[in-house]
């Protein structure tokens, strides 16, 4: 992939944005009309469906496309036989999966707690999964109905899977969004761990009729490859991604990237947050805003001084809080977050400008 240079910084963020990560899933079953709802009530900024495909071609919100560790699908005896091992992104996967089901096959099934040794699954079986249809038509609703506009940050999951199986997703998103009125002018950010995705998208987008899409790069750990370039044998990794020069790589199509926050600040061997990397200021010396995944309350995944008590289940507010707000200090323009209400009171009091 050639190295372009970036002839002037491109305008970052004016403001710090709360992305509900799949909804307001510490909360909520992930990607549900009801973990949206609660994400928007808790002032999310944006909220992000992961996408995935049925075998009759609609646009679904899961996070993989193995449904068994999010649905009910066990339970139903009628769907027992379609249990099968596939691989996926290299990987063997055991379950059920979203392309081995048509949609209405789909909506009979009801979703469930994905973490049920740290979260409640008091919601458990309430709530259908939804399709990507649905999620603009109540995120255009809740819109309206608060007076605040609310954007839309889908992801693009296993798009190189997809494809090689007959169901593309790129082609299909754009002409979804573009179908709603609301999508066509509500802020929209496309991301995927991929680039050959996005690289393709930018040249859809280039004639700037969408000029309400973005596009984020997501980054997954260092020594770990895009799906797309492991298929075709490439060597790049995330890690040379995250260079100076591959960032430049990286603005030459997408206007931000979606780093893990340790990759922003790493853990050290004690469990204690490090010093930042250059990862935010190399991003935003190449234009690009950084949007990094994922802040969770649970002491779990809190640093070891932020815990509250010896639970790894309890949620720790205030320790999340003083995480985030860590954070913020280096610069990054957006965050995601399994808690958004936590995620707001992490920003008050804070200069939220930039």
């Amino acid at each position: 992939m050639p190295v372009v240079a970036i002839a002037a910084e491109k305008p970052l963020a004016a403001k710090v944005l709360v992305i509900g990560h799949r909804g307001a899933s510490a909360l909520r079953p992930e990607h549900t009309l009801a973990s949206y709802e609660k994400a928007i009530a808790d002032g999310a900024d944006y909220v992000e469906p992961d996408l995935v495909m049925t075998k009759d071609g609609v646009m679904v919100a899961r996070h993989e496309n193995e449904i068994g560790s999010t649905t009910d699908v066990a339970s139903h005896p009628e769907f027992a036989a379609r249990k099968t091992r596939k691989t996926i992104d290299g990987v063997a996967v055991d379950g059920w999966f979203s392309e081995d089901f048509t949609l209405a096959e789909l909506k009979t099934l009801r979703a469930r707690e994905r973490l049920p040794k740290l979260r409640s699954t008091q919601y458990d079986g309430q709530f259908p999964i939804a399709t990507l249809d649905e999620i603009i038509a109540f995120v255009a609703a809740e819109s309206a109905a608060r007076g605040r506009v609310i954007g839309i940050i889908p992801e693009i999951k296993h798009g190189t899977y997809f494809r090689g199986i007959g169901l593309p997703m790129e082609d299909q998103l754009l002409a979804t969004l573009a179908a709603h009125a609301y999508t066509r002018t509500a802020p929209v950010e496309i991301q995927s761990f991929e680039i050959g995705n996005l690289q393709y998208l930018h040249g859809k987008l280039a004639d700037g009729t969408h000029g309400n899409i973005r596009l984020l790069q997501l980054l997954g750990d260092a020594d770990e490859q895009p799906y797309d370039v492991t298929a075709v044998g490439g060597q790049l990794d995330y890690g040379q991604m995250m260079t100076p020069a591959g960032l430049r790589t990286i603005a030459t199509y997408a206007n931000a990237i979606g780093p893990g926050i340790r990759a922003i600040i790493p853990l050290k061997f004690d469990h204690l947050l490090g010093e930042p990397t250059a990862l935010v200021h190399d991003a935003h010396a190449a234009g690009l805003e950084v949007h990094p995944y994922t802040f969770r309350p649970e002491n779990y995944f809190l640093p070891l001084d932020r815990w509250q008590g010896i639970d790894p289940r309890n949620v720790s507010e205030a320790g999340s809080i003083a995480e985030i707000r860590t954070y913020l200090a280096t610069g990054i323009d957006a965050f995601f977050t399994d808690d958004p209400a936590i995620g707001r009171k992490a920003l008050d009091g804070m200069d939220n400008s930039k």
